[in-house]
């Protein structure tokens, strides 16, 4: 006779909640992040003038920065449960090259100092040639 364990789907549909929750907080920090970083990169085309994306250099270095503190005191403090708020939604809005940033230091710092390199030159020279292969092919199509 085939009982329906009970137990298994309980802990199915909590696992399910728990992962809505965590997509809800990354969404609200990547609305968060996303105006933060519009705000903040209008704010400094303003104030220094167009010609130089310093906008973007800013959000890309203080995300960098912040992702690093960030790293460290959740760890520390036992607040890896905010990563997903703060580190996926807040600073992947704000920036994803904070992510990058982080992910070529772990490499790095794990003594692949060699993968590190070609992960920061490969994933800049790829980013570049796919968003040129994307500008090419939409000229292309709307031609």
């Amino acid at each position: 006779m085939n009982v329906p364990c009970l137990v298994d789907k309980t802990w199915h549909q909590a696992q399910t909640a728990a992962m809505i929750t965590t997509l809800l907080q990354v969404a609200l920090g990547g609305a968060i992040g996303a105006s933060a970083r519009y705000l903040t990169s209008t704010a400094v085309m303003r104030w220094i003038g167009p010609g130089f994306p310093y906008g973007t250099v800013l959000v890309n270095v203080v995300g960098s920065f912040l992702i690093g503190v960030l790293v460290v005191v959740l760890a520390n403090k036992g607040g890896t449960r905010f990563a997903p708020f703060l580190m996926t939604g807040i600073l992947g809005g704000f920036t994803t090259f904070s992510a990058f940033s982080l992910d070529a230091f772990v490499l790095w710092e794990r003594g692949q100092v060699g993968l590190a390199g070609a992960y920061v030159v490969g994933s800049v020279v790829i980013s570049i040639a796919a968003l040129i292969g994307g500008i090419l092919t939409m000229r292309g199509i709307l031609a």
